[in-house]
């Protein structure tokens, strides 16, 4: 890995390759970075470059000087995704501490991108605000959760939602409300390249002691009906549109007889086969086969076509390295 050197006052960047043709930067910008362990699957490539801005105003300045062309992917938590084993191209951003705020308002939180979901629940049930304990439920950060209306447990980003600030990738920060957003079932209408810097969540007031009792039987639900200590990546599939089937995903992958199956280092959870497992020397390759196999299987006895819920990005290693 090549390391990024310092300049003053305070700036990395990085002196060879791509990082010719990048800003500078407040914050830090390393290139070819390992990214594998930095997800909940422990796999996948290196980012050609990758930036961990300082705030929101180091983003907005790198975006806005960084030359059109060259691709930007942003990754929150990396707990819902596979990078593929020959990495991403381009600049990859990560948010890190100064994304990281959480503000407590008498009808709701505002937070930074870059906070757990986990974390944003605790805050609002200490705060004795209730309406936000579903995100006790979500592995990854507000974000990611707002990219992909994330949702469990009856509810989802979008009941919740005032408004997001997003810097879009010429660099100029926007505040959009819930209604420019365009949800759907597990997707948003965010412009291409945006980052979800901060969001106003909305919350009722109530007792302490209710949303916490909720917090803790939906962490005592994830536990019994999750192999929630595995190296995995949270729900693998949508659940099919119910004009389809009445059946979950989980059901259908049952049914196919998946339960189990293994490919190279990769496995389905026997304790819930909507769940894929890095059993401990899978690469991405396998985990991403043994989900187009589980397809294929589900296809073939049912007739339903299981669409990933997994945000599948980078090159496949059979693909060479980024140019």
């Amino acid at each position: 890995m090549n390391v990024v050197h310092t300049m003053p006052p305070d700036r990395q960047d990085v002196s060879t390759g791509l990082g010719r043709l990048t800003p500078p930067v407040r914050g830090r910008l390393e290139q070819a970075a390992p990214l594998g362990a930095q997800t909940w699957f422990g796999v996948g490539g290196a980012a050609e470059l990758l930036l961990r801005p300082a705030d929101a105003e180091d983003l907005s300045a790198f975006l806005a000087a960084l030359p059109p062309e060259l691709p930007v992917t942003t990754i929150g938590k990396a707990s819902n995704l596979i990078i593929r084993d020959g990495g991403l191209p381009g600049v990859v951003i990560r948010l890190a501490r100064g994304f990281g705020e959480v503000a407590v308002e008498p009808d709701g939180i505002v937070c930074g991108g870059a906070c757990l979901d986990m974390t944003v629940a605790e805050h609002a049930a200490g705060a004795g605000l209730r309406g936000l304990e579903f995100l006790a439920g979500i592995p990854g950060s507000i974000g990611g959760a707002v990219a992909m209306n994330a949702g469990a447990y009856g509810a989802e980003i979008t009941d919740v939602l005032d408004w997001a600030e997003i810097v879009n990738r010429e660099g100029q920060f926007l505040r959009l409300a819930v209604e420019a957003l365009g949800f759907g079932y597990r997707r948003s209408s965010l412009p291409e390249g945006a980052v979800v810097v901060r969001v106003r969540l909305r919350g009722e007031p109530a007792d302490p002691a209710v949303p916490r009792a909720r917090i803790a039987a939906i962490r005592a639900a994830r536990e019994a009906s999750q192999p929630t200590r595995a190296r995995t990546g949270g729900s693998t599939f949508r659940n099919p549109d119910p004009s389809q089937t009445a059946s979950k995903a989980w059901q259908l992958i049952d049914e196919a007889g998946c339960r189990g199956l293994r490919l190279g280092g990769a496995q389905v959870s026997e304790k819930h086969c909507n769940f894929l497992l890095n059993t401990g020397n899978a690469s991405a390759a396998d985990i991403e086969a043994l989900g187009e196999e589980v397809r294929r299987r589900v296809a073939d006895g049912s007739g339903i076509q299981l669409a990933w819920e997994i945000k599948r990005i980078g090159i496949p290693a059979n693909a060479g390295a980024a140019a």
